[in-house]
């Protein structure tokens, strides 16, 4: 039984954390729907029999109706896969939900937010879904599977082993419990980090989010494909995504001035598909403005410019002077000396400091 695992698509999700240069949120919008369909083809090409999205398909605030008659139309491509969507936070099954008011192509099945067991002559398949953006509880963990010799298959959108206040929010679920239930898969969502260990044959998975949302979410992103059978799983992660989001450290400490800057940011070599955070380090020479350096790179892919430099103090000279500074500088070294600060302590607070006293 050939299955396809994805979650997290967040259809018309604004990227408003790209929008601020460019129109890459536009562009990710886009992006998305190009993966989607890259999804639906390889669901065809390879006779996929099964689909499972986990959850956040898309974003109920903003989702168009086009959007959802563009997805619509690319289940009809692929009537012989059976299609199983449960709505997590981010696309719940309330009442104004597209999940309840839009005509969906007959090979796909909505669960809603009691649990529902799905028989087929492959498996039988349980979802459960939310029924609002926040969900503290579902009966997950008391299921009964009344017919193990099956293929049981679960699939919902939630946090395992939730600890922190925020994830306990988000339908939290006992791992250990989970595996006590006895399902031969399990195809989640909500965490954007793909999650799974195929080596110690691992079948509590999340695939991560199809496309990445933003420079949190680092390196590649797609969908698992799966081949099921009771007692015997096989599963991959196939990347999916057409742009990763990277993260570049660029040394500043040789560098003398802001235009400098700009032309060696100029002559950098990067992927031109891929979406780059700058972060400046090293000690700095001079005083830094982004919002010049924005103006005036041309690589429109660089979405990003973080400023984690140090002031290049003379400490040296600096500690010699009669001054405020001297005295402060001399104290804070002493301390330093003693074993009373790291080397990384001693710098932040001379670079506070030292800023303070100058302004």
């Amino acid at each position: 039984m050939k299955f396809i695992h994805l979650a997290d698509m967040h259809f018309d999700t604004p990227f408003t954390n790209l929008s601020l240069k460019g129109d890459f949120g536009r562009i990710r919008r886009m992006d998305q729907r190009e993966v989607f369909k890259k999804i639906i083809d390889y669901t065809k090409e390879n006779k996929i029999e099964y689909l499972f999205i986990a959850g956040d398909l898309y974003e109920h605030n903003y989702i168009r109706k086009s959007t959802i008659e563009y997805i619509n139309e690319l289940f009809k491509q692929i009537p012989e896969t059976k299609i199983f969507i449960t709505p997590g936070n981010h696309d719940p099954y309330i009442i104004n939900s597209m999940y309840r008011n839009f005509e969906w192509s007959e090979n796909v099945k909505i669960f809603t937010s009691k649990i529902e067991k799905v028989e087929t002559n492959d498996a039988n398949i349980y979802g459960v879904g939310f029924e609002d953006f926040y969900c503290e509880k579902t009966d997950i963990e008391n299921i009964i599977l009344d017919d193990k010799n099956k293929i049981n298959i679960l699939i919902a959108h939630g946090s395992i082993n939730a600890s922190d206040k925020l994830q306990l929010q988000y339908n939290p679920i006992n791992k250990n419990k989970l595996k006590l239930i006895g399902f031969d898969y399990v195809a989640l969502g909500h965490i954007h980090k793909l999650d799974y260990n195929s080596e110690q044959n691992q079948n509590i998975v999340y695939p991560g989010s199809t496309i990445s949302m933003g420079f949190d979410e680092l390196g590649k992103h797609g969908f698992i494909v799966g081949n099921i059978e009771k007692d015997k799983l096989e599963i991959a992660f196939i990347p999916a995504d057409n742009r990763e989001f990277k993260e570049f450290e660029f040394d500043i400490t040789n560098i003398n001035d802001e235009e400098e800057l700009i032309e060696k940011i100029n002559n950098l070599q990067l992927n031109i598909k891929d979406l780059y955070k700058v972060i400046l380090i090293g000690k700095r020479n001079f005083e830094i403005n982004i919002n010049n350096i924005y103006k005036f790179i041309n690589k429109e892919n660089i979405i990003k410019i973080k400023n984690e430099t140090k002031v290049n103090y003379n400490l040296e000279s600096m500690a010699n002077e009669n001054t405020l500074k001297g005295i402060f500088i001399n104290e804070i070294i002493n301390e330093f000396e003693k074993g009373n600060y790291t080397r990384e302590e001693l710098d932040k607070i001379l670079e506070i400091g030292l800023s303070i006293l100058e302004n």
